[in-house]
């Protein structure tokens, strides 16, 4: 397994602590820090990845994509949008950038209505509560089906995967985060490892894969251990969020990697079982003392924990 952390596109305290950590591999977002209004452009692709060489972090994920809400919503500007995202995809594989993290989640992505909900220690966490949004006004987008989504979600695999297939770079599909339908009359489909499958297989492609996000999935109450021998097995798991949560779809918290539902040490056992060798990474940490919840989710301290705990798991499960 390739220990990797989300890092800015431009040098933080970040970058050199991981390196003192032994984390050798970067996952990074678009290089909006480069003053253009297309980062996704080969050059700015190459000297983010440059930068993080110059460090001795190899770039092994981008986890951020072009404007593409028009393609979720099925809009008659997605194809404009596609035309971008086909491009994206050509400038990663011509700069040697191999997986792409990417979600079909219409109008926002990744919610939570507490951004301030206390764990262990008093620790700040995310949380998700769907009763809060029972009442809450539709978006301008209405009512957006499930049916809509698969439809637009298939038209877009099948103008993304054969470009994804010749620039050789892995499509990671990130599934819905709450996974719970709808919210504000906008569906949630990618709510299960059951529907990652179902959205691989529209258009099959050994670059067609997931990005297993465990406490979704956890959320959602699939095994994670089996889910990871599943997708392993189809040599679709081509990246990971290693994190935890407790509760349900309709209400649930962040926790510490060691504080949650999931039994992590199953977990890392089952990546070697199968013989995992891609990236994974911690996310959503809690805020801890001494922070300002500046950036809930992806303050210091709880990554430093995170890669802390997950590198002991990974010497116990590499010793059997």
């Amino acid at each position: 397994m390739q220990l990797a952390e989300f890092f800015s596109s431009q040098p933080t305290r970040l970058w050199q602590l991981a390196k003192q950590m032994n984390v050798n591999y970067a996952v990074g977002g678009l290089p909006w820090e480069e003053k253009t209004d297309k980062p996704w452009d080969l050059m700015p692709l190459i000297r983010m990845k440059q930068r993080y060489a110059d460090h001795g972090l190899t770039l092994s994920v981008i986890e951020s994509m072009p404007p593409s809400n028009n393609i979720k919503l099925g809009t008659p500007e997605r194809d404009a949008e596609i035309e971008v995202f086909q491009k994206f995809l050509i400038n990663m594989g011509a700069a040697g950038i191999p997986v792409l993290c990417y979600n079909f989640m219409a109008q926002f992505n990744w919610f939570r209505t507490s951004t301030t909900t206390r764990t262990r220690g008093g620790a700040l966490v995310s949380s998700y509560d769907h009763s809060l949004m029972q009442d809450a006004p539709l978006t301008e987008a209405g009512i957006v089906t499930e049916e809509q989504l698969w439809e637009n979600l298939h038209y877009f695999m099948e103008r993304i995967v054969p470009v994804a297939e010749e620039a050789k770079v892995k499509l990671a599909l990130h599934p819905d985060d709450p996974p719970i339908t709808p919210i504000r009359g906008v569906s949630r489909i990618l709510r299960s490892a059951s529907a990652l499958q179902r959205a691989i297989d529209l258009v099959p492609s050994p670059y067609n894969g997931i990005t297993l996000c465990q406490g979704t999935l956890a959320t959602a109450g699939d095994d994670i251990p089996q889910v990871i021998r599943d997708f392993a097995g189809q040599d679709k798991l081509f990246f990971v969020h290693f994190r935890d949560v407790k509760g349900t779809p309709e209400k649930f918290e962040e926790t510490f990697h060691d504080d949650g539902k999931t039994d992590m040490l199953k977990a890392m056992r089952t990546y070697y079982e199968v013989g995992y060798s891609g990236p994974a990474r911690p996310d959503h940490v809690p805020t801890m003392e001494g922070e300002n919840n500046d950036n809930p989710g992806y303050e210091l301290l709880g990554r430093l924990y995170g890669v802390g705990y997950i590198r002991g798991l990974m010497e116990a499960a590499s010793a059997g």
